[in-house]
């Protein structure tokens, strides 16, 4: 465990303060998997997982403010137009991992569910679905947005600086605040845990969170260090899947994590397109609210852009509430569904044959 912890601190710690997009979580994942490959015996205990699924739901769910929930009723037409493109991602993204790599349909949906890529990994882990190349395609997936939207909109002329939000002067209003938070939250995790509602911990917990902060009666967010340790000790129980992973196999997670990634920017696209002419909206709002990168990396390149964080925010928080009711009971389903029936399609016959 310490050399599994060791290793996912250096590679998270690295990227994370690089800066780098989702760093303490993708730079995690990336050393630890690096250690996996070159046979080092990993672990992380499942309590301490468990533990670590709790503080990540708690730390997604203050995203949501008043403020986004008033922005969901200011902008429903952009937003349907936002589900349907992002149902369409899901649909026609695990298509092309099912039918072009031959991955089974809780993988492929997994791989493409164009949500917060740590909700994604803990189904994923849970279902006993293909966590090595999920990994892959959702990390691949969250990087190249999140490096190559603001090079793209910068080359475009906008440009600035943003900080992200966190909790003033310390206080005993502040420590009661975050206590009934994380009392609340863990309460309401373990008994979606214990109902085997997939992903529970997290999921229970974020939905938690996004109620207290969402009404208004807690403001206190999760410390950012608290939630970077999270992110970093996350990175190595995914990193630790790559034990005994080929290098072939390797690349063919690369060339899925590439297709699927062109896949899901090109449906994006076509739907933020017709949102821009059909509805009016400005160009630089609409390309990062229906980008299908993480919610922090987004909000923060909304505040960095200068850009209108309710818009982005209203629907990127409505991406994650819809991604985060439904891609748990699919993956149910699919991981419940006859094996046959979801197995990876054979290879077509050659001529030979």
């Amino acid at each position: 465990m310490a050399e599994t912890l060791t290793f996912a601190a250096f590679g998270g710690l690295i990227f994370g303060l690089l800066g780098l997009p989702a760093g303490y979580l993708s730079g995690a994942i990336l050393m630890t998997a690096a250690a996996a490959l070159a046979g080092r015996p990993l672990l992380v205990p499942q309590l301490l997982t468990r533990a670590i699924f709790v503080v990540i739901g708690i730390s997604l769910g203050a995203v949501v403010t008043p403020q986004t929930l008033h922005g969901m009723t200011s902008y429903p037409a952009s937003i349907a137009i936002l589900i349907v493109a992002m149902a369409g991602v899901s649909l026609f993204g695990a298509a092309y991992l099912y039918l072009v790599h031959r991955w089974t349909l809780l993988s492929a949906y997994l791989g493409t569910s164009p949500g917060g890529m740590s909700q994604v990994l803990v189904v994923a882990t849970e279902l006993d679905a293909d966590v090595r190349g999920v990994a892959v395609v959702q990390t691949m997936r969250v990087v190249i947005i999140a490096v190559g939207l603001p090079a793209g909109l910068s080359l475009l002329g906008f440009a600035g600086h943003g900080m992200r939000p966190g909790n003033g002067p310390l206080s005993f209003a502040l420590v009661d605040e975050l206590a009934l938070l994380v009392a609340v939250s863990t309460v309401v995790g373990y008994v979606a845990f214990r109902i085997r509602f997939p992903g529970g911990l997290l999921f229970g917990a974020m939905f938690a969170s996004a109620a207290l902060h969402g009404s208004g009666l807690i403001h206190a967010v999760v410390p950012i260090w608290v939630a970077n340790v999270a992110m970093i000790v996350l990175g190595g129980v995914i990193g630790a899947r790559f034990a005994n992973t080929a290098p072939r196999l390797l690349a063919d997670y690369l060339a899925a994590a590439f297709g699927s990634f062109a896949v899901a920017v090109g449906i994006a696209t076509l739907f933020a397109v017709a949102a821009i002419h059909l509805l009016a909206l400005p160009v630089p709002e609409v390309t990062i609210a229906y980008a299908p990168g993480s919610v922090d990396a987004m909000m923060l390149l909304a505040l960095a852009l200068h850009l209108d964080p309710v818009f982005v925010g209203a629907h990127h928080v409505m991406r994650i509430i819809f991604v985060s009711i439904i891609t748990p009971m699919i993956a149910r389903w699919l991981a419940c569904a006859p094996a046959d029936a979801l197995k990876a399609p054979q290879e077509p016959p050659t001529f030979q044959d």
